[in-house]
C-alpha cells in the first residue's frame, strides 16, 4: 500500500465514529440487485458498505466485490468474513464474527492499516474485542431479527449503554433495527446502525437509507 493510500485509509479509520448508517448487502433480499442497492445507498450519503454474501464461490465473490469497490470511492468498503476476498480486491477491511477467522490471524494477514470490525453480544465480548485491537464492534442482535440464522437472543438497547460505558471504539448496532426504533438505539450510545430487511425489502433503497441517515444524525445531536 502506498503512502497516499495509507493516509487515506487512516483518515477513514479516524472517521469511523462519524459513520451514521451502516449498509450491508444481501442478495437474497435485494429486489434490484446488490450493485444497484450499493449505488443507491452511496448516492443517499452512506459512508460504509459491507459486502455480505453466503451463497457464491470465491471467484464469484471476488468478481462482484471488485465491482462494488469501484462504487465505493467515497465510502468505506468492508468484506464480511472473507479475509482472502478482502485481500484480493483491496477492500478497506473486514467484519468478522466468532465463527470466522480469529482477529489476530486476520490482522496478521491484513496489516495494521486495514479496518477490522468484530461482532459482539455483550459488554465482556466488547471489552475483549477492543483490547484485541478491533477498530469497531458490531453489537448484535439488538432486537429480534430474521435476517441472520442463530443470531441469538436480543440484548436490547440497555446493552448498548453498558457497552458504551466500558469501551471507546465505535459501536454499530445490528439486528431488528427499523426507522421506528433506531432513535432509541442512537440515544442509547450507538455510533451507527445497520438495518438489512428494513432497507432491502423496500421499493426505494436510496430513500430508506436517506431516512435512516437523517434520523441517526438528528438523534446524535440529542445525546
Amino acid at each position: 500500500m502506498g503512502k497516499n493510500s495509507s493516509r487515506e485509509l487512516k483518515l477513514k479509520k479516524d472517521n469511523l465514529k462519524d459513520i451514521d448508517f451502516y449498509f450491508i448487502t444481501d442478495s437474497s433480499l435485494s429486489r434490484n440487485g446488490i450493485l444497484s442497492d450499493v449505488n443507491n445507498a452511496i448516492d443517499a450519503g452512506c459512508k460504509i458498505i459491507q459486502y455480505r454474501e453466503k451463497n457464491k464461490n470465491s471467484q464469484a465473490l471476488i468478481d462482484e466485490a471488485l465491482k462494488i469497490r469501484m462504487l465505493c470511492k467515497d465510502a468505506l468498503f468492508l468484506i464480511n468474513d472473507q479475509v482472502d476476498v478482502a485481500l484480493a480486491v483491496g477492500a478497506d477491511g473486514v467484519h468478522i464474527g466468532h465463527e470466522d477467522m480469529q482477529y489476530k490471524f486476520a490482522r496478521e494477514l491484513l496489516g495494521r492499516e486495514k479496518i477490522i470490525g468484530i461482532t459482539v453480544h455483550n459488554e465482556h465480548e466488547a471489552i475483549v474485542a477492543e483490547k484485541a485491537g478491533a477498530d469497531y464492534i458490531g453489537l448484535s442482535p439488538i432486537f429480534v431479527t430474521s435476517t441472520k440464522i442463530n443470531a441469538g437472543l436480543p440484548c436490547g438497547t440497555q446493552m448498548i449503554g453498558e457497552v458504551r460505558k466500558k469501551t471507546n471504539i465505535p459501536i454499530v448496532a445490528i439486528g431488528g433495527i427499523t426507522k421506528q426504533n433506531v432513535a432509541d438505539v442512537i440515544i442509547s450510545g450507538a455510533d451507527s446502525a445497520a438495518a438489512i430487511s428494513a432497507v432491502l425489502n423496500s421499493e426505494n433503497v436510496g430513500k430508506e437509507v436517506s431516512d435512516f441517515i437523517n434520523i441517526i444524525r438528528e438523534n446524535k445531536k440529542k445525546r
